[in-house]
């Protein structure tokens, strides 16, 4: 995963082309820490078809609070420069949960991209 260290790069990284899911974490947070041993197998499952960023919601709050973060992990994809779809509640998140979510960003990028 991109750790993301500024705004600039996470403006960037979210108005690229292709799907962009940021996942906003924080290093205290337990429920962060519960996905960080899957996470590596759901981002090399999907590398193909999305990348995955992280943001540490202290050291860019500008950005969370902007994006309107209030749990946390939370993810946000982003497809070509918009916000697609959100996975953000103060839960923690199961594997098969990220996996469906992944998968439904992926879904509404397709449709955006048929209806162009």
């Amino acid at each position: 995963m991109i750790k993301v260290t500024t705004a600039e790069q996470f403006r960037e990284l979210t108005a690229s082309a292709g799907i962009t899911v940021a996942v906003f974490k924080a290093d205290w947070c337990g429920d962060c820490k519960f996905i960080d041993p899957f996470m590596p197998e759901v981002e090399e499952q999907y590398k193909d078809r999305l990348t995955l960023i992280q943001i540490d919601v202290d050291e860019l709050e500008e950005i969370s609070q902007e994006q309107r973060i209030m749990g946390i992990p939370s993810f946000v994809a982003y497809g070509d420069g918009r916000e697609l779809v959100r996975f953000v509640n103060k839960l923690r998140k199961s594997r098969s949960e990220i996996e469906d979510f992944l998968n439904k960003a992926v879904a509404v990028y397709g449709t955006l991209k048929a209806q162009s």
